[in-house]
């Protein structure tokens, strides 16, 4: 395409109300749930027409529909729940049992991640829990490495929302990850909860890339837009992961406080980089 042509498609989109292409060295997604207003269908058509690559936490009946768009399910579930997770022996049975079955699926499918979680604290030292996730990775890391699929263990924040949730430091998880010392188990670094808890976020995000395997966006407080509203800079941020060579999902987890359509359209555009 030439430079006339290129301008005359820039200002036709313009003209139909249509954002402009973007080109950005971040594959950039949306998670699910945080459109639920909109079926998978139209959600999915949203996506392709701004340039997405992804779209998290979809059940495998949605995985077609996200694909015939071009799109991929850049993360599904894995094992375990926020509450329930890795930190208790006890449900290490019925977490490898899941994620054999959830790693497997995905790897048929194409779809790159599946996520797990540590599970909340009640009580237990820190210490115990972190020794508790590494043996519970160990029993599922080879599997992850044969299919190649990367197990992401998330960040959240227990300030907030999810009170009692162990994996709540980066620190921890990335000791975590370096104990089970597999090319295919990272951590979902979620920028929203790692700003509740720590801040910091971009040199946190410099000194530990290599233990990251996907990010999520939110704005805060209040878990709403990524734009001027709320107290991050996420073009800065978005930034500072595009130098580093990131080649996983950038994905957007936040709800719209005002016009869906026009959130994701903003937020695409702030870390199209």
């Amino acid at each position: 395409m030439d430079r006339r042509s290129f301008l005359s498609t820039v200002g036709a989109a313009r003209l139909l109300g249509q954002p402009a292409p973007r080109k950005g060295r971040l594959k950039q997604g949306v998670a699910r749930w945080c459109f639920s207003k909109w079926s998978i269908e139209e959600l999915a058509q949203e996506c392709a027409r701004l340039g997405m690559k992804g779209i998290d936490l979809i059940s495998p009946a949605d995985w077609p529909v996200v694909q015939k768009h071009g799109l991929i399910p850049s993360m599904v579930s894995g094992g375990g729940s926020i509450a329930d997770g890795l930190n208790r022996k006890e449900n290490h049975d019925k977490i490898e049992q899941q994620m054999r079955e959830n790693i497997t699926r995905a790897a048929a499918a194409g779809v790159p991640n599946v996520i797990t979680f540590s599970g909340n604290r009640r009580g237990q030292p820190d210490a115990e829990g972190l020794e508790n996730c590494v043996l519970g990775l160990n029993r599922v890391k080879a599997l992850a490495e044969e299919k190649g699929i990367t197990i992401c263990l998330e960040l959240l924040n227990s300030k907030v929302n999810h009170r009692d949730y162990q994996c709540d430091r980066t620190a921890w998880g990335v000791e975590v990850v370096k104990r089970v010392n597999s090319p295919r188990v990272k951590l979902l670094y979620d920028i929203y909860h790692m700003q509740i808890m720590e801040g910091d976020v971009v040199r946190t995000i410099r000194e530990n890339i290599q233990y990251i395997g996907h990010f999520h966006t939110g704005g805060n407080p209040g878990r709403n837009e990524i734009d001027e509203t709320q107290e991050l800079n996420y073009r800065a941020i978005a930034q500072a992961v595009a130098d580093l060579n990131f080649t996983g999902y950038f994905v957007h987890e936040f709800v719209p406080a005002g016009d869906p359509r026009r959130a994701l359209e903003r937020a695409v555009e702030i870390c199209s980089v």
